[in-house]
């Protein structure tokens, strides 16, 4: 593997600086101008949504829900408005769409900190990281359905960071600084992408929501690959990628059909040899050798070279 100052340097080199965070700045566009959308309201006057996160209402007609606060307010025993339940199903449908998970890396305000804590690790060179099994978001994902079946309120979310986060930016920030703080140090010093990765049940709620999405990141063009692993050391999943870019000798398609994925498009980014793109959940097809496409070999079916030199590498022979 090639020594690099950080990862994606080559592509900022073979692609230009703006083509080797396209997609990081796109996303960073979209979260704070979707904040900036609810800040037009109280600070100009201009309510082109009205709300916040977990419930809103664009152009004072279009409702919002999170149905992760449906979820839970279902679960109290609570019974919503109809406004509720059409706003949860839009957003359901959107996700449902275009990933589930697409909400942790497009939307949710705590991103950008555990973006940074993550940047600073790499750039810092910690090597810390907690033994917590990404199952346990699933499982306090059960813990908060059943906090606010015991308790018959939405216990979770007086301590969401998510939620706390964002009515903090719109209402004053208060007590929000320290859950921030809690996130960044623990993303920092404690474990890589410890709270999005391992902990935030939020993030295994929209996981479950976007299991069929038809958008999908795919590593087409996986005949390219020269195992640099910088996609590995970007992507807040890393275990989503191995499947797609390295089962072309097991029949394994290209597309990243992981729900854990975010759709973050960071793998694009730093891959100087433009390995992956966006593409449709049913597009199973791949480049190689220039623009020719083919489908997925077969299983135990070597269709080429660069397959098999693949294969001896992550074989390690």
């Amino acid at each position: 593997m090639k020594a690099r100052s950080m990862p994606g340097s080559e592509a900022v080199r073979e692609l230009g600086w703006f083509r080797a965070h396209k997609w990081l700045l796109l996303r960073r566009i979209s979260q704070f101008g979707i904040l900036g959308l609810f800040l037009l309201g109280p600070w100009a006057g201009v309510w082109v949504i009205k709300g916040n996160l977990s419930s809103s209402r664009i152009l004072d007609t279009v409702p919002l829900t999170d149905p992760f606060v449906l979820l839970q307010a279902l679960f109290a025993r609570h019974v919503p408005e109809t406004t509720a339940l059409v706003g949860a199903l839009i957003v359901v449908v959107f996700y449902g769409l275009v990933g589930g998970r697409a909400y942790c890396s497009w939307v949710c305000p705590i991103n950008p900190v555990t973006d940074l804590a993550h940047w600073l690790r790499m750039k810092l060179g910690l090597r810390s990281n907690a033994r917590i099994s990404r199952r346990t978001r699933y499982w306090l994902l059960v813990v908060v359905l059943l906090l606010a079946a015991v308790t018959g309120s939405l216990v979770w979310e007086l301590v969401n960071p998510v939620s706390m986060t964002h009515r903090a930016i719109l209402f004053g920030m208060g007590m929000a600084w320290a859950v921030i703080l809690m996130v960044f140090l623990l993303d920092l010093f404690v474990g890589r992408h410890l709270w999005c990765g391992h902990l935030c049940p939020m993030g295994a709620f929209y996981s479950l929501l976007g299991t069929w999405s038809l958008v999908r990141i795919s590593a087409y063009a996986r005949s390219r690959c020269d195992d640099c692993m910088d996609c590995f050391a970007v992507c807040p999943e890393p275990q989503v990628i191995r499947p797609a870019l390295k089962g072309a000798e097991k029949g394994k398609g290209p597309v990243i059909l992981d729900s854990n994925c975010t759709n973050c498009g960071r793998c694009i980014d730093v891959c100087a040899r433009r390995v992956f793109g966006f593409r449709s959940r049913f597009n199973q097809r791949e480049e190689v050798l220039g623009n020719v496409e083919r489908p997925v070999a077969p299983a135990g079916v070597s269709s080429t070279a660069a397959q098999r030199r693949q294969a001896n590498m992550e074989a390690g022979t």
